[in-house]
């Protein structure tokens, strides 16, 4: 028995967003700005956690807003045996851009300039918001990455971050 088909549209999917900052206060932030907003968040501390979350998430995850600094709890070189290492926010978002096929990218700084250079990262490959941002900037930002294509990366000659060129 055929079913009648409905002209009602299917119900929008909840968009969920990876906040990882080593402040605390950024990702509160965060989730108080964006979940009004309508979308799903999830909380890291740092890259070790945001990579576990990565791996393990069972559901979508379809932004990564990643402070680009996130200095280590205590030293740890990323090796094949360490599967989540502590890394610095460009390299966290190359990591889980290989974990999360069509994963969008947006880092974060309170001094992009500096720190953009300091990585070796050309402003305008990512995109990018400076702290503090504004509710209104930091949620069309969101919404203008999720109308783009996601960003496709090519590692150029090892796994080190500053060895990657993203394309949007």
């Amino acid at each position: 028995m055929d079913r009648p088909v409905s002209n009602q549209p299917s119900p929008p999917t909840a968009t969920t967003i990876l906040v990882v900052d080593d402040e605390p206060s950024i990702v509160k932030l965060c989730r108080a700005l964006l979940q009004p907003e309508g979308f799903t968040i999830l909380e890291a501390d740092g890259s070790s956690e945001a990579l576990k979350i990565c791996a393990k998430h069972e559901g979508s995850i379809d932004v990564l807003l990643t402070d680009l600094v996130l200095p280590p709890p205590g030293f740890q070189l990323a090796s094949g045996s360490n599967e989540f290492p502590h890394v610095h926010g460009h390299e966290l978002a190359m990591r889980a851009a290989t974990l999360r096929t069509g994963l969008r990218i947006i880092l974060m700084s309170g001094n992009p300039d500096k720190e953009l250079a300091s990585h070796g990262i050309k402003r305008g490959t990512l995109p990018f918001v400076q702290k503090p941002f504004e509710k209104s900037a930091l949620t069309q930002l969101i919404r203008d990455v999720l109308q783009s294509p996601p960003p496709t990366l090519k590692v150029r000659q090892g796994n080190a971050a500053n060895d990657i060129d993203w394309f949007g």
